[in-house]
């Protein structure tokens, strides 16, 4: 049973008690990301993320390093298409520390002058740093093609001429349109007393206000069939396919992991085992599903040797044309369901696993749900299900990115 609350000025709090440890983990989601950028906003989620950190009403960029190193803590964030998360992991004793950083950057962030023009160079070289890793040049890639100009097709991190463009008054509009608490969800798993995390959160978080409208999701779809080439000096070819997925929130999330799992999630999958394993054409191929609200992907990766692209693609093609023709075992379907049932198990081991679960789905799903019933879902996927997944979405024609040396030469 979690415990649930939410306070007068509308931020929630969900928390699970775990009280064989001696630690907690403790975040703060905002459902504020790159989808909820326009075009003229793009980067601005990830550059206010960083900024928070540059000091507060109460401590500097140095303070706030100290006091968490202090105690043997950490505290980090993270931005991504749908949500911004500022979270701490301590022991049980610290608790109050880690509520009052965290409302600290959340709430009175002085997103000071200097800094902001020190943050913005440390940005446009992340930006950089991403131009010179054509592995995630290539997903960038491929999510501009999926979505185009809609908001997901837009970088994390915005572009060298956006984040270059932008003012600190940029910043201080766009904390005030999303950082709201009716935006907001505080999450906790660990060792906790429920008295005092519902006392500190109101202490520390009951007097934040900010009446700004809470901003509807922009509707997303899924673009077939664009190829996206960027001629690269590398000495591997790096290749994307992307194909329709599911949605956050919804069924299709379970049968479509066991089709990850089997297809390319695991050592034992049939691309990995095909094109690694037996003809030795490719160090890294994987599958991995993105889900959002409303709509989702599923992408295929390989890193290759340039002389090898075209003969990887044709594998690639001829294992999902297999899997859509002759479908899969009772076996391998069994398999990899319980490998997803095995490694959703393990994954509640760790404290922060479950306040990443709790917090993402209350904050963009105004649920949660509970380790049994996902377990209990995840049971209920059936090998017709899988197959039914994998032939809606795998039919459909996919999107390609292609960097490296040559890449215009390669389609699918």
């Amino acid at each position: 049973m979690n415990d649930v609350w939410t306070l007068p000025n509308g931020l929630r709090v969900i928390g699970e008690r775990l009280p064989h440890l001696r630690s907690v983990s403790i975040g703060v989601w905002l459902r504020v990301g790159s989808m909820m950028e326009t075009p003229a906003e793009n980067g601005l989620s990830h550059f206010l993320e960083h900024m928070v950190f540059k000091g507060t009403e109460k401590r500097t960029t140095r303070q706030i390093a100290e006091e968490m190193d202090a105690v043997g803590g950490q505290m980090n964030a993270f931005t991504g298409k749908d949500c911004t998360c500022y979270y701490a992991r301590v022991i049980d004793e610290d608790l109050p520390l880690a509520v009052d950083m965290l409302a600290d950057l959340t709430c009175h962030a002085t997103l000071d002058e200097d800094e902001f023009n020190k943050e913005r160079g440390v940005i446009l070289e992340e930006i950089a740093m991403d131009e010179d890793s054509p592995e995630d040049l290539v997903h960038e890639l491929l999510s501009g093609s999926m979505f185009g100009s809609q908001s997901l097709g837009q970088p994390i991190l915005g572009t060298a001429e956006l984040i270059s463009s932008y003012s600190r008054q940029d910043l201080f509009n766009y904390r005030a349109k999303h950082y709201t608490p009716q935006n907001t969800v505080v999450a906790l798993a660990g060792n906790y007393d429920p008295q005092q995390v519902e006392e500190l959160i109101h202490q520390h978080f009951g007097a934040w206000r900010n009446e700004a409208p809470r901003l509807t999701l922009p509707q997303q779809h899924i673009i077939t069939g664009v190829h996206a080439v960027k001629e690269k000096d590398t000495e591997q070819l790096h290749l994307c396919l992307g194909f329709p997925g599911v949605g956050y929130g919804t069924e299709g999330v379970y049968p479509q992991a066991v089709l990850n799992n089997l297809l390319g999630g695991s050592m034992s999958s049939r691309l990995f085992q095909r094109i690694r394993e037996e003809l030795g054409m490719a160090y890294s191929i994987y599958t991995y599903p993105n889900s959002y609200l409303g709509c989702g992907a599923f992408a295929v990766y390989a890193g290759v040797s340039p002389k090898n692209g075209a003969t990887v693609l044709a594998e690639i093609r001829s294992e999902l044309k297999k899997l859509m023709d002759e479908g899969i075992t009772e076996q391998e379907y069994r398999a990899a369901r319980q490998q997803l049932r095995g490694g959703y198990l393990l994954g509640l081991e760790s404290p922060g696993s479950r306040m990443q679960a709790m917090g993402r789905s209350l904050l963009l799903l105004d649920q949660s749900v509970t380790p049994a019933e996902t377990i209990s879902r995840i049971e209920a996927v059936t090998l017709d299900s899988v197959m039914e997944c994998a032939r809606q979405k795998l039919s459909a024609e996919p999107c390609i990115a292609v960097v490296g040396k040559g890449a215009g030469q390669f389609s699918f």
